[in-house]
């Protein structure tokens, strides 16, 4: 079942039915979070709303990948272990029984074909210990595993195109120069030099195995992967030297003649033929697993088999090697169960933590894709987020400037955003000393950065600068705060951070230009995107702390000036017009902000444009819909823009979009504010125009329902106190309604609203207001309330009332701007009516 109702099986053998309530289309495009409250939300539930169900059967014990290189380590080991045992009992058997009884005796074949073997079988086994020892070693600097080529290309290419803009550069600028260029191009030399200082690599105190000059002229020797070669092939050759002179002995049996009698030769053969099948069985034991290791590794490609399942691209194969000869290690030197122990989270965890920069690239490259993995990325955060020292070590990665580091970096950065999803997480994250300001360093405006003199300096300094991607970090650091916004403290955290919200607001700003071009990038819309939601999240937090955040922002100058910017030039981009106007509904929360609004040039038109623009498409007519909300609140109890939004003229096209289904819910939202302000001003010939709408509003509200009836009968009791007794019966007559069943709908609103729902919370009051006019506007329909049962009505609205009813507009669950008349006065009002009739 879908839409109205919703039937899934959690997996645990019980099924959960999912209830969506059917809205009306007056309803959806009247939706807010301003003009009526916002439930708490479950914190099981998901971003569309839906309760997320306990996770499927198994999928915490789901086999992951490396669990096939465990094993395969773990039948290693026995076979190395086995071998190695041979090898021992087989040393210890030449040594004490044969070379140390027999040494006079033995004949002088068996005499150097012991000996020899002891020599080979020894070396072999030296080579083995120390082969493993360099395999490892192989896999610590990634210059060592093979990628050094791809590194130097990379380096050299870079170099390459840095000369070319430098040329470049240089032949733009080579016409002679005026004196106030050569001061220009001067400084700008200072600031390349400053951007050179900051991004130059510090100095490292240890070595790399690749670095270490053993001898002068012959490195490549000494590198890790030939010297595990040389001793791979030395162990082959021994144990295949071993297995022959093995075989030789035990098949020609040519051990000696032993004499009758003679006790010193009776047990040779037999002590001879033991030693060369122990001998015998340990070499074919390690030739077995050397074939086994290579069927698997080359053959059966179980490496980049793994890989690909990890999903961890080319440079993954670094991280699986390393993974697996650590796990080997652990199996051969320690517990031959030590391996099975291990994964790569844990894995990538250790190494993250490491002293050398190539190890922590591993780490955070492997952490970095199960995070992203939507197979593993529960378990990987979990185990992420509950290990303090590793969530410390991303925040504090995110501080490394070094271009060396920027993998580094940017795989912290993509960890902590996935990390900051979970909302415990988040608030750990959050929690790390510093990491606000960690997450600040991501952000890098250009604005903020070089002052904008003049094109040549701007060019000159891109030609110069190391390509470091700014723009991902940026979205990067924009992700993370947004995700960290979803929790009120965090909010509050973000506030508090020196100069954090300036950097965020500057990001709002888009130039003409960037906004109607064509050809601009996704990223630089996306980073003006992020920074608007966030902006946006923060100004509607709620409470005391949602409170500071809306007059920090608006106090920033560059906000509602930026916002504007978009408003005016954004028409290819109804999505971030939407966001900013949101921003501002919500800023209008506060006084002061609301008169800086108003008072900024163009705000309201720009606003009113948007709200009657029907060029926009149908599937956009959101952005109308928040200009509407915008411009309700922004002239809600605010003379001085109620005065603005007349001078602009527009109060016949408000009425006019009263029959509009997309606009008429705040069409009447907007009249109903201009209204209340104006029975009190010098501009009450101005809003006579809004008598014109009299009889769409009563027809609304004999017809509608819900969200459209409650702001109609708002508008209603507001717009027929700007009539005569003899124009308001003009309107009845003229919409064929009589004032006896106006009355009578009132009567039945009330009785079918005795708890209000969050939907509508004033619709009673606004009723009751209409009811006192009709009352006071002819005595006549006093009779006919008190026949259709006024009174005991309004006695129920005096026992069923409650603090929802008492406020104009919401910050969430908390109420804002409590109405200056009680319901209860309302209602006093009325029963005296009533009386007096």
């Amino acid at each position: 079942m879908n839409h109205n109702g919703s039937l899934s099986n959690a997996g645990d053998g019980s099924f959960r039915v999912q209830i969506v309530e059917q809205k009306t289309p007056s309803d959806n495009w009247g939706s807010s979070n301003i003009f009526e409250p916002t439930e708490a939300t479950d914190p099981m539930e998901n971003k569309d709303g839906s309760v997320a169900g306990p996770a499927p059967r198994g999928s915490r014990t789901m086999r992951v990948p490396e669990k096939k290189l465990t094993l395969f380590a773990l039948r290693l080991a026995i076979l190395e272990k086995i071998a190695t045992s041979l090898g021992t009992l087989g040393f210890i058997w030449a040594t004490v029984v044969l070379l140390g009884g027999f040494a006079i005796t033995l004949d002088k074949t068996d005499f150097w074909f012991i000996t020899i073997i002891l020599l080979i079988e020894g070396t072999r086994i030296f080579s083995r210990s120390h082969e493993l020892e360099w395999q490892h070693q192989a896999t610590w600097s990634i210059t060592d595993a093979g990628i050094n080529s791809f590194r130097a290309l990379k380096s050299s290419s870079n170099y390459l195109l840095h000369a070319v803009k430098a040329i470049f550069c240089s032949t733009c600028t080579i016409r002679p120069q005026s004196h106030r260029e050569r001061e220009l191009i001067h400084s700008v030399h200072a600031k390349k030099a400053i951007i050179s200082k900051n991004f130059q690599q510090k100095p490292t105190r240890t070595w790399t195995t690749s670095d270490v000059p053993l001898l002068p002229y012959a490195r490549w020797v000494f590198l890790s992967k030939n010297v595990s070669k040389l001793l791979y092939w030395l162990q082959l050759l021994s144990a295949s030297a071993c297995v022959t002179l093995s075989l030789i002995k035990l098949i020609k049996q040519n051990f000696g003649d032993v004499s009758k009698g003679d006790s010193d030769k009776r047990n040779r053969n037999a002590a001879l033929n033991i030693f060369y099948s122990l001998a015998l069985a340990e070499a074919m034991l390690f030739l077995l697993e050397k074939a086994y290791w290579e069927w698997n590794i080359i053959f059966y490609k179980l490496l980049e088999e793994v890989n690909k399942e990890c999903q961890f691209g080319a440079s993954g194969m670094v991280s699986i090697k390393r993974f697996f000869y650590d796990a080997y290690s652990r199996c051969v030197n320690g517990s031959i169960f030590d391996g099975l122990k291990m994964d790569l989270v844990s894995f990538g965890m250790e190494l993250l933590s490491s002293g050398s920069s190539d190890e922590q690239l591993v780490g955070a490259r492997i952490l970095q894709k199960f995070a992203q993995n939507t197979l593993y990325c529960d378990d990987t955060l979990q185990k992420i987020g509950i290990s303090l020292s590793v969530m410390e070590r991303l925040v504090e990665m995110l501080n490394w400037k070094d271009p060396q580091q920027e993998e580094i970096r940017r795989s912290a950065a993509e960890i902590l955003s996935k990390l900051a999803s979970k909302k415990q997480n988040s608030l750990r994250v959050a929690g790390i000393p510093g990491a606000m300001e960690s997450i600040s360093s991501l952000l890098y405006t250009a604005r903020a950065s070089i002052n904008k003199t003049d094109e040549i300096s701007q060019k000159t300094i891109i030609c110069d600068r190391e390509n470091y991607e700014f723009s991902n970090f940026n979205l990067l650091g924009l992700l993370i705060l947004k995700k960290l916004a979803r929790d009120h403290d965090n909010c509050g955290k973000i506030g508090n951070t020196r100069g954090l919200l300036p950097k965020i607001i500057d990001f709002m700003h888009c130039e003409e230009r960037l906004l109607r071009t064509e050809v601009v990038t996704e990223s630089q819309i996306m980073i003006v995107k992020r920074s608007l939601q966030v902006i946006k999240m923060l100004a509607s937090t709620t409470g005391t702390t949602g409170k500071a955040l809306r007059q920090e922002i608006s106090e920033i100058v560059f906000t509602i000036s930026n916002i504007r910017d978009i408003l005016r030039y954004g028409e290819k981009h109804p999505t971030l017009q939407e966001l900013g106007i949101e921003i501002l509904t919500s800023l209008a929360l506060g006084d002061e902000a609301t008169e800086r609004i108003g008072c900024t040039g163009g705000v309201l038109k720009e606003l009113f444009y948007i709200f009657f623009n029907k060029e926009i498409p149908g599937a956009q007519n959101r952005v109308r819909v928040a200009a509407g909300e915008a411009l309700a609140m922004l002239v809600f109890e605010s003379e001085k823009n109620c005065r603005r939004v007349l001078k602009l003229g527009v109060v016949a096209k408000l009425v006019a979009a009263l029959k509009d289904p997309v606009l008429r819910i705040n069409s009447a939202r907007i009249l109903r504010n201009l209204c209340a302000y104006g029975r009190s001003s010098d501009c009450f010939i101005e809003l006579r125009e809004v008598t014109a709408a009299a009889p769409t509003v009563v027809e609304a509200i004999m017809s509608e329902e819900n969200k459209l009836q409650e702001v109609m009968l708002g508008l209603a009791a507001q717009v027929f106190k700007y009539m005569t007794s003899e124009e308001s019966s003009n309107v009845f007559e003229q919409t064929g309604i009589e004032e006896t069943e106006l009355a009578t709908k009132l009567i039945q609103i009330m009785q079918h609203y005795q708890y209000p729902p969050l939907k509508v919370p004033r619709i009673r009051r606004f009723t009751i207001e209409l009811a006192i006019w009709m009352m006071r506007d002819k005595k006549e329909k006093i009779h006919i309330f008190k026949d259709l049962g006024m009174e005991k009505e309004l006695e129920r609205v005096t026992e069923t009332t409650s603090e929802l009813e008492s406020f104009n507009v919401f910050s969430g669950t908390i109420g804002l701007n409590r109405h200056a008349t009680s319901i209860h006065l309302l209602v006093e009002t009325a029963l005296k009516l009533l009386a007096e009739g």
